[in-house]
């Protein structure tokens, strides 16, 4: 319950320091979800929810990096999966958000 904690004080307006730099691009995520997040059922589905749409963006991320980008042009296999790992169940869940081609 404490990292639930902390990652509510994350995504609010609160500065916290030099983890804000850190903390940012999940702040971005949630506030371009927030509407999506604030009609889930209750505060673990929003944050189960908030975890899978960061990956989802991390994907976007990665597949934009130079050195993945470089790699594509080279005709270099590389796939960029977005999975997320459930503390709770200790089950990965594959998101279904796999890039393996730049076009994708």
């Amino acid at each position: 319950m404490l990292f639930r904690s902390g990652v509510a004080a994350a995504v609010d307006s609160k500065r916290l320091g030099l983890i804000d730099h850190w903390v940012h691009p999940i702040r971005e995520v949630h506030h371009h979800h927030r509407h999506e997040l604030a009609v889930l059922p209750d505060q673990h589905a929003r944050w189960d929810r908030l975890v899978e749409l960061n990956v989802m963006h991390q994907v976007k991320n990665v597949v934009s990096d130079l050195f993945v980008q470089d790699a594509w042009a080279r005709g270099q296999k590389l796939s960029v999966h977005g999975w997320v790992y459930s503390i709770a169940d200790g089950l990965v869940r594959d998101l279904g958000v796999t890039v393996d081609h730049p076009d994708r």
